[in-house]
């Protein structure tokens, strides 16, 4: 039986969410202690990208500078993210993780992989082989979006 892309598309908008949703939880249960979830994403976008600008973090969580400031400003307190000039342009303020922050996503990789391997664990061989072809599929075709835009 042939699928169409339609009924593909389709399947992935209902799928993807899911699993996302159940990630984003499962990582959120396993950051520090009193970390807001505005904080912790700007955390992992910092892991994504080392050094980017204030403005950079406040884009990418929809937040105004000043707003995203204070939030940057309670991560530096908590010793979780390092602010530090640029290299290139001494005008320049870059945000990375620090070693703290960096263990403290780790720890949420790791408890988010175990409750992955658990869900996995009842599918069959055969079908772990399938979802792991399927990604791949997937990663080839979106990565091929990417570099095309």
């Amino acid at each position: 039986m042939e699928i169409s892309p339609e009924e593909c598309a389709r399947e992935i908008l209902d799928v993807v969410p899911m699993v996302m949703r159940s990630i984003r939880n499962e990582m959120r249960s396993h950051r520090v202690a009193g970390l807001s979830v505005p904080q912790f994403r700007a955390m992992l976008f910092l892991r994504r990208h080392p050094g980017i600008s204030l403005i950079d973090v406040a884009n990418h969580l929809g937040l105004t500078p000043p707003s995203t400031s204070k939030l940057i400003d309670g991560l530096v307190a908590r010793e979780l993210v390092i602010r530090q000039g640029s290299s290139h342009d001494r005008r320049r303020i870059e945000l990375h993780l620090s070693d703290k922050g960096q263990q403290s996503l780790d720890t949420a990789d790791r408890a988010t992989r175990d409750k992955l391997v658990a869900r996995i664990d009842s599918l069959t061989p055969a079908e772990r082989e399938t979802v792991q072809q399927s990604l791949q599929l997937l990663k080839v075709a979106f990565s091929a979006e990417k570099a095309a835009s």
